[in-house]
């Protein structure tokens, strides 16, 4: 899995320093941590099952490690704006739906050649106010590719709410500027038919 593939993973341009900026360190055993290493060997599971499972087969063994690691409803909530509270419920229901398959889709798509990597935690889990960051490696193939998982306990245990790549790349940064555009020329339909489309295109 290439450098490049990762990039358009991460979808986004944004940083993170704020939310590193005075950051306590947490325990080993912190939650938020085990619950990235669950994620992890999931990825790795997903490498393995390799390109002769074809990436709707890698859809199908990441997705229930996306669903239960991901706060999808908070995710999408973000990416969608201020407009999101305008949206009638069945709009919502349906881009938090569309918003899932398109966040498996591309993990389905980007991690696909297992080549010996290995998916490592970095350093410990940094806490600032009510949020947490779980910083990890992929190491392998000849390079060292840092993700970075922001983390919020919703009631239910600690979910991933964005991803950083290089420690500086927001995904839901960009998804939220990419997102508004849609949203403002065509409402929530519009954003839906975009989100199918990208998922389909993915899963192909």
């Amino acid at each position: 899995m290439s450098k490049t593939k990762l990039f358009r993973l991460a979808l986004a341009a944004g940083t993170v320093s704020a939310l590193l900026a005075g950051a306590a360190l947490a325990d080993a055993g912190d939650p938020a941590a085990a619950r990235i290493e669950s994620f992890d060997a999931a990825l790795i599971k997903t490498l393995q099952a390799g390109k002769a499972a074809g990436v709707q087969g890698r859809a199908k063994v990441i997705g229930p490690a996306v669903e239960q690691s991901f706060d999808l409803a908070a995710m999408v909530r973000f990416a969608v704006g201020p407009t999101w509270t305008s949206l009638s419920a069945d709009d919502q229901a349906a881009l938090q739906k569309a918003f899932g398959r398109f966040t498996i889709a591309n993990w389905a798509k980007n991690f696909d050649n297992y080549d010996g990597q290995k998916l490592v935690l970095d350093g410990d889990v940094q806490t600032r106010g009510v949020d947490k960051l779980v910083k990890t490696k992929l190491t392998g193939s000849g390079s060292d590719v840092p993700l970075a998982y922001r983390m919020r306990d919703n009631g239910s245990g600690w979910k991933v709410i964005d991803v950083y790549y290089n420690g500086a790349i927001s995904q839901l940064t960009t998804q939220r500027s990419d997102f508004a555009a849609t949203l403002s020329s065509g409402g929530a339909k519009a954003l839906l038919a975009k989100l199918d489309a990208q998922t389909e295109k993915l899963l192909k």
